[in-house]
């Protein structure tokens, strides 16, 4: 059973405060006041490759009565030992590809099975199709959802999808895009704090946790013939955003809590990509969310162009460096690990892999390796272990070597619906690797350099957006509801 961290917390506090040195004033029941003579219980929670809660509990200085001596030392070692035998609880999924931005998980003990009727906890219908991925913060799951000419933000209960709010804004004039790019398709960003969404032309948008507007942007129209995508980020004080693609592209940083603009970067050599009689459509974007890698104590925030990957100090917004390689048209994440970053293009697609930590134009010095043709991508891959996983638009699984770009293993996912295209991005968890199709089949594979299926889970309604995963829960979004995925959940009625 995984408990909610605020449970946890509550009874650890309760424990500790039973087990420290009573106030002076020994007559007194008022907890509020004895508080502060009772050394704090910490709590920190470390996300690296696997999370674990550590308790760090400060011993009071003063003697106790003796007869008091084993009551308390018996409360502490419960209080750790609660901490020690819980499974791993990995919490938050702030923002688009999770805490990292990566789609790296560090959950334990996840579904592997289930079906419209097995494991799931909640299903909650939406209004209109949508291709953003949910966020989740303790109690409250956020996602992004448009309804005729409202864009909005809903915040529903973890427990069992109860709808608590939604904020918004109405936009009566038609915005660009394609039928299969449904508006308000970038994901919501938490810090636990406030929820930011980018409402593309409509304005970039900033909630608290009950819904109250705490400021807005308007960026100006944001038009391509295939809509947008991108998702803001939140890196320390900043939010940052690639507002594009189109003839106005540009990477903004503005600051969380005032929506003031600190830095903006543009991007030349931008289109709306409409056909032209006579001539061929110019063809560019970058659909991309960028990350933030940190190499040597230097961050670097790390963002997929047209034709090149690019590196910037993500505080002043300068380009630190940049590496050829790339096509025109690019809609996945860049992806980091041990130094390397790993970026790839779109339709008929480049890749490559570029050293991190560089300066200036690095494509010569620095890059790893590079492929000058692939399978068109839409989604996001992932990194474990030396390998590169990622499933391709066509539905092709591929795994290949970090160090080289060699390729290890490819296979094709074949669901039970008429449409085993893929757009979503890989979550790596528990080594497993989970990826959804658009007929609403997901498939667990094993992250290995040896392939193998592990199940194929079909829920039957058409998806294009990613998972999201938080204390043990998998959250999916579909054309058509967003279900909540748990273990050892009783059948849901049909």
């Amino acid at each position: 059973m995984i408990l909610s961290r605020y449970v946890i917390v509550m009874l650890a506090r309760l424990l500790y405060a039973c087990s420290v040195e009573r106030p002076e004033n020994k007559f007194s029941n008022d907890l509020s006041s004895a508080r502060w003579r009772f050394t704090p219980f910490r709590l920190k929670i470390y996300s690296m490759q696997a999370r674990a809660w550590s308790a760090n509990v400060q011993i009071v200085k003063t003697i106790p009565d003796i007869h008091n001596v084993r009551l308390r030392l018996g409360l502490r070692l419960i209080t750790v030992s609660l901490f020690v035998s819980l499974p791993i609880i990995a919490g938050n999924w702030p923002q688009w590809r999770g805490p990292q931005g990566t789609g790296v998980s560090s959950e334990r003990n996840l579904p592997l099975r289930w079906s419209t009727n097995e494991n799931v906890r909640w299903r909650v219908p939406l209004p209109e199709p949508g291709n953003s991925t949910p966020i989740v913060w303790d109690q409250s799951v956020f996602i992004t959802q448009a309804e005729g000419s409202r864009r909005t933000v809903r915040c529903l209960n973890r427990d069992d999808g109860k709808l608590l709010w939604q904020s918004g804004v109405t936009y009566p004039e038609k915005e660009a895009s394609h039928e299969t790019n449904p508006l308000c398709s970038a994901s919501p960003v938490t810090d636990g704090e406030r929820v930011i969404a980018s409402f593309a032309s409509a304005g970039l948008y900033c909630y608290d946790f009950n819904g109250k507007e705490l400021w807005h942007r308007d960026l100006g129209k944001q038009a391509h013939i295939w809509g947008n995508g991108a998702s803001p980020i939140i890196h320390g004080d900043l939010c940052i955003l690639n507002f594009g693609p189109g003839e106005r592209t540009f990477l903004i940083a503005v600051n969380k809590k005032t929506g003031q603009t600190l830095w903006q970067v543009d991007e030349p050599g931008g289109s709306f990509g409409e056909s032209k009689q006579g001539e061929k459509p110019d063809w560019v974007g970058s659909w991309s969310t960028p990350i933030v890698a940190t190499l040597n104590g230097r961050e670097e925030l790390v963002m997929s162009w047209p034709k090149r990957v690019a590196a910037y100090d993500p505080r002043l917004g300068k380009e630190l460096w940049t590496c050829r390689g790339l096509n025109p048209l690019v809609y996945t994440s860049p992806l980091y690990a041990d130094g390397m970053v790993v970026a790839m293009g779109g339709f008929m697609g480049m890749a490559l892999a570029v050293k991190a930590g560089g300066s200036g134009d690095v494509s010569e010095t620095h890059r790893l390796w590079h492929h000058p043709k692939t399978k068109q991508r839409i989604g996001s891959g992932v990194i474990d272990d030396g390998h590169v996983y990622i499933v391709n638009d066509p539905g092709v699984a591929e795994c290949y070597e970090l160090k080289t770009g060699k390729l290890i293993w490819e296979e094709r996912l074949a669901g039970q619906g008429p449409d085993n295209s893929s757009w979503s991005s890989m979550v790596l968890a528990d080594g497993r690797l989970y990826g959804i199709n658009h007929s609403g089949d997901a498939f667990v594979l094993k992250a290995s350099p040896k392939f193998e299926l592990l199940a194929t889970n079909s829920l039957g309604e058409p998806d294009n957006a990613s998972l999201a995963f938080s204390d043990g829960n998998i959250f999916i979004r579909t054309h058509q509801a967003l279900w909540c995925i748990a273990e050892n959940v009783r059948p849901r009625a049909q």
